[in-house]
């Protein structure tokens, strides 16, 4: 008798075992999709929905379409193409599997039952490469979080505005990439309980030109309704550069035309190939700019996602709790590497010779002066300045530095990426990750066993440090030189 019972136990764990292994089936728009388990059993994984039509031939330069319906069951695609993107070389594998036909996401779910809050990612890359590759494999799906990941057109095929593409759309062109990600926020509200994800609790967050995107998601009135949290790491909107005005958007479509020999035909330019339009980006050239690296990172008011500039809009904006923040030290020229007195004269305007006596020498965590300066001027002090405005109109908001990097040393660019998507820890094992996903189901980055946050206000400015030292607060952060700039 012991020994059937041993039998019919080991044969229902086989069935089990063997049920969590099937592919899990679920009804989205335009078909069905398919998921597999992740390798830590914590999730299961459907990668590569498509949440828009595919944007080429005459879908170029147009605001998203409706996916295509498919036949069948769409089985889990770890290797979606990534949008097409020139290769930086950091980019590289995303460069070799790129595609126009790219508009997809992915998800990763506990379960397909129950509500749970969900989050949103919106990945890096200048606004000109990088994907969604990779990001649901993460562990916070483990935390009862439903986590997205989507992917939005790149460069020239995602930000260019062009008089062609405005005479279709009424005077309005540029930000196709933005659109996407409102696309994919829509696809989210419209699909997300069927994973187990509650669509009013969406929480968008990004990094680099994914933060500055979710910070254009929260200006854009289209996209209101379609999140109730956002989660800022290193970006604002233009990274303290002033907004592009569609007029010199339009110039950059000019000199596209110029370059592809298009005689200023939008159908002419829908015809070249990717390679002639990925060699043309990189010769597009805006004369405002330091470095055209940040080509597609100076946001460009459309008249349609963007209708007016984005301090406005944010402005008008309805309140979201929201979390925003910056590395102590993001990235810059090297050292001797910059011109002084053109640099400052173009961040600080008459307060150039003022700002100049704060850079002057190397601090241990801050850095060399070059790097002190572009962290300041493109990330740290847009950030107060955000904070100040979103907060001084009712916004529950958090602020926060960064000051750590895995295995010691001066942190840098996305280097918190390693406590939020990775599992990092730090002193005496606190969290971030614990941070955001409090925010995440609650609206607020505190609970037990965490360092409090005190919220961010006008008046006091405080925020909290997250250094080797653990979890603190502090008061009004690089108030100096900050106070000199009045970019957003």
């Amino acid at each position: 008798m012991e020994r059937r019972r041993g039998e019919g136990h080991a044969v229902i764990a086989l069935a089990l075992a063997l049920l969590a292994a099937a592919p899990q089936e679920v009804p989205v728009t335009g078909g069905i999709v398919a998921g597999t388990p992740a390798a830590d059993g914590g999730s299961i994984l459907f990668r590569g929905i498509p949440f828009a039509a595919p944007p080429t031939g005459t879908r170029r330069w147009k605001a998203p379409q409706p996916v295509v319906p498919w036949s069948g069951v769409r089985a889990d695609t770890p290797d979606a193409p990534a949008c097409v993107q020139n290769d930086y070389g950091w980019n590289r594998g995303d460069y070799l599997r790129g595609a126009e036909d790219c508009l997809t996401l992915d998800v990763a779910t506990p379960s397909l039952a129950g509500k749970r809050p969900v989050m949103v990612w919106m990945h890096g890359g200048s606004n000109r490469a990088g994907s969604a590759r990779g990001t649901v494999q993460s562990s916070i799906a483990r935390e009862g979080i439903v986590l997205v990941a989507i992917q939005y057109r790149l460069g020239v095929f995602g930000f260019l505005p062009h008089r062609g593409a405005a005479a279709e759309s009424g005077g309005t062109a540029g930000n196709y990439g933005l659109m996407d990600q409102v696309a994919a926020l829509r696809w989210v509200q419209a699909n997300i309980a069927r994973f187990g994800g509650d669509p009013a609790n969406v929480t968008i967050f990004g990094e680099s030109a994914g933060s500055q995107d979710v910070s254009l998601m929260l200006a854009a009135p289209d996209a209101a309704p379609l999140f109730a949290k956002a989660i800022l790491e290193s970006g604002t909107p233009g990274f303290g550069m002033p907004p592009r005005p569609i007029a010199d958007g339009l110039a950059l479509g000019d000199q596209a035309d110029a370059l592809l020999d298009t005689g200023g035909s939008i159908a002419e330019l829908r015809k070249r190939s990717v390679p002639a339009l990925l060699a043309a980006d990189l010769k597009l050239t805006d004369a405002t700019l330091r470095t055209n690296d940040y080509m597609w990172l100076r946001t460009t008011v459309d008249g349609r996602l963007l209708p007016s500039a984005p301090r406005a809009l944010l402005a008008a904006a309805p309140s979201k709790p929201v979390i925003v923040g910056s590395n102590r030290a993001e990235f810059g020229a090297g050292p001797g590497q910059l011109d002084w007195n053109k640099a400052l004269t173009a961040t600080f305007g008459p307060n150039a010779a003022k700002a100049r006596g704060f850079y002057r020498s190397d601090d241990p965590r801050l850095g060399h002066p070059e790097l002190q300066y572009e962290t300041d001027w493109v990330f740290r002090c847009p950030a107060g300045r955000l904070a100040e405005l979103l907060s001084g109109k009712g916004m529950p908001l958090w602020r926060y530095e960064f000051d750590l990097a895995e295995g010691g040393g001066r942190t840098s660019h996305g280097a918190e990426l390693a406590y939020v998507l990775g599992g990092a820890s730090f002193a005496q094992g606190l969290s971030l990750r614990r941070y955001w996903l409090n925010f995440a189901r609650t609206g607020d980055p505190n609970g037990a066993g965490l360092p409090r946050w005190t919220r961010f206000d006008p008046k006091a400015q405080r925020h909290v440090l997250f250094d080797a030292r653990g979890v603190s607060q502090e008061a009004k952060l690089r108030a100096p030189v900050c106070s000199l700039l009045e970019a957003l």
